[in-house]
């Protein structure tokens, strides 16, 4: 892989005039940070959204921060429950209707359950929000971004993960669902380092497409994710939530990785305060990368 330098902060000032961009997630927390910084930056965001009301919360602020930058980034919304593959096929054909060369995406998207319970396709719903929404998605959305790295050279995937993958000393092949018993920390954990995995996978079959892809971890930020959930992680957020990083600093990887002129090019890394950083052992396994690669391709249906 294509390795990046270490970048100082201060390149957090590069533009996206003109590029399209989609971040999903977009409507709450780091997302909704994301599309608004690269909004100012001249990007036209395809915002991803759940509910249409806070969608459209978002889309309003993220519009009025564009307007107010000048550089003409502009913001529209597309709805979608990610965690249900029939969506995600749906947005796939809007976005390659709407963007035929997508620049970048900024897969972001993602939840914590407290307790089991499987998606409207019989999957777990950690995993077929958090991860296999990133391998359909991506796949869907193949063609576009390959020509915005055939017309540019530098188009994107930002994988957003975490250092929660750190927990997880090898991941659970054989019962990536948690059918065997089910801990709602590990299981998150799980999917943050499948994320990582496949993102490395993933930047193997791109190289010399133009297409660049990078995971990393955002910080621990106080948003709305876990809300309203019980457990350790729920309670730990309701208490902490105004001692952690806000959602505008746990965007700041996601906007550089999407952006920054200073790793154009650079691919298959992993990144932490907007530098190269070195994620776990278990995550660099590349037979294992290889069989989660075919058991995601399985789990959206091959292809």
């Amino acid at each position: 892989m294509t390795a990046a330098p270490a970048a100082p902060a201060a390149a957090m000032g590069a533009t996206t005039a003109g590029r399209a961009v989609l971040v999903t997630g977009a409507s709450t927390g780091i997302g909704r940070a994301t599309a608004g910084a690269l909004a100012e930056r001249g990007a036209r965001v395809l915002m991803v959204a759940r509910d249409a009301g806070r969608g459209e919360d978002a889309r309003r602020e993220v519009a009025a921060r564009a307007e107010r930058a000048g550089r003409g980034g502009s913001a529209e919304v597309l709805l979608a429950d990610l965690s249900v593959q029939a969506e995600v096929r749906r947005l796939g054909a809007a976005v390659r209707e709407r963007a035929p060369r997508l620049d970048v995406l900024v897969n972001n998207a993602g939840g914590y359950f407290d307790a089991r319970r499987e998606t409207a396709d019989g999957v777990e719903a950690t995993l077929a929000l958090n991860h296999l929404a990133y391998v359909l998605l991506t796949r869907e959305l193949d063609a576009p971004l390959r020509a915005a790295g055939a017309a540019t050279g530098d188009a994107r995937v930002v994988v957003v993960a975490s250092d929660a993958h750190q927990a997880v000393r090898a991941l659970p092949l054989d019962d990536l669902q948690a059918r065997r018993g089910y801990g709602a920390v590990r299981q998150y954990s799980v999917s943050k380092l499948a994320n990582v995995m496949w993102a490395y996978a993933l930047a193997r079959r791109l190289e010399g497409t133009g297409v660049a892809v990078n995971a990393l971890h955002p910080g621990v930020v106080g948003s709305n994710f876990a809300a309203g959930q019980g457990g350790l992680w729920g309670a730990f957020f309701a208490v902490a939530r105004p001692l952690l990083l806000s959602p505008e600093k746990g965007a700041r990887t996601s906007v550089y990785l999407a952006s920054d002129p200073a790793i154009r090019g650079a691919t298959g890394g992993y990144y932490k305060r907007q530098r190269p950083a070195r994620s776990s052992a278990a995550s660099r396994d590349v037979a294992a990368q290889e069989a989660l690669w075919a058991e995601g391709e399985r789990l959206v249906g091959g292809g």
